[in-house]
């Protein structure tokens, strides 16, 4: 049976549509279409039952991708590892929202890119999670860092770190409201103040009062940054309060630049995902970035 043949059948098989497996293979969608269909005709039985969106694998269809796929995941590395020498830089890209990629995976991965690295080049792009999975889907990158675990069997999810959020102001509103009044009324003592937020939908702020509060926050949006550490230094700079994570805004809680405004016994969480195609680690310089991102992130408290 052709190699070529079962590699499109496993694709497609993970991708659930022939024109994503088309892009991921660097093929058109006619040849992969007629690559199934070839290899359904060898093998005497269906192996996909075509939908509106996409294509549902059989009962045989399923059988052979159980029995083929991790041999071929084998082969890929074999092939892999006899080509990364010491002669060849591989590329690793790498894609994720902007803040936690710039201040925690860009750090620990540049480690393995140095003179004593481990062989591959990095490339880097931002991005929210909805288009970080459609790149990974579609072959641009290689990782991807994404608060959304995916589903379906194209991609690989593994949970990375927990990431806590923090409600923070410049010391300057906490003393103009006083701690009793936070203490004391909640939520409806910081109804006067200014919100600080990426987005006009109040994405932090909301999660923040829907798990402490039990409600949503009252104030529109009064800055709105596409970045966290915009909406840092806006804070900072006293336009209002901000939900931040804690790793981002550390720093300046210690200097007393802002101080949180409320300490819940427990405080909100958002879990990080490393996601990966399936089968793609079985390629060394991949396989090597994930090591080290999941072993790094045991240290991001």
């Amino acid at each position: 049976m052709d190699l070529a043949l079962l590699r499109t059948f496993v694709t497609v098989h993970r991708a659930g549509s022939f024109t994503r497996a088309a892009a991921l293979l660097g093929l058109s969608q006619p040849a992969v279409t007629s690559q199934i269909r070839t290899l359904e005709r060898q093998l005497g039985r269906p192996l996909f039952l075509r939908q509106a969106r996409g294509v549902t694998p059989t009962t045989i269809g399923d059988e052979l991708a159980h029995k083929a796929a991790p041999h071929l995941d084998a082969l890929v590395e074999i092939t892999e590892t006899g080509l990364d020498d010491e002669s060849s830089l591989r590329t690793l890209h790498l894609a994720g929202p902007p803040e936690f990629t710039a201040e925690r995976a860009l750090p620990a991965l540049t480690e393995l890119t140095g003179e004593d690295g481990q062989g591959f080049a990095l490339r880097a792009s931002f991005g929210n999670a909805e288009e970080t999975l459609e790149g990974l889907a579609a072959g641009h990158h290689d990782l991807a860092i994404t608060t959304a675990r995916p589903r379906g069997a194209l991609l690989t999810a593994t949970a990375l770190c927990d990431e806590e959020h923090v409600l923070v102001a410049a010391p300057r509103w906490e003393e103009r409201i006083g701690p009793a009044m936070l203490r004391g009324k909640g939520a409806h003592a910081l109804e006067d103040i200014p919100v600080v937020e990426v987005h006009e939908s109040l994405p932090f702020v909301s999660r923040y009062w829907a798990s402490v509060y039990d409600s949503r926050p009252a104030t529109p949006g009064t800055v709105i940054v596409p970045d966290l550490r915009a909406a840092l230094a806006c804070a900072v700079a006293g336009a209002g309060l901000a939900v931040l994570p804690r790793y981002l805004c550390a720093a300046a809680l210690e200097r007393g630049d802002v101080v949180p405004l409320h300490d819940p016994p427990v405080p909100p969480l958002r879990t990080y995902f490393l996601v990966a195609r399936t089968g793609t680690l079985a390629m060394p310089h991949i396989a090597r970035a994930h090591e080290w991102l999941l072993r790094a992130a045991a240290d991001w408290a």
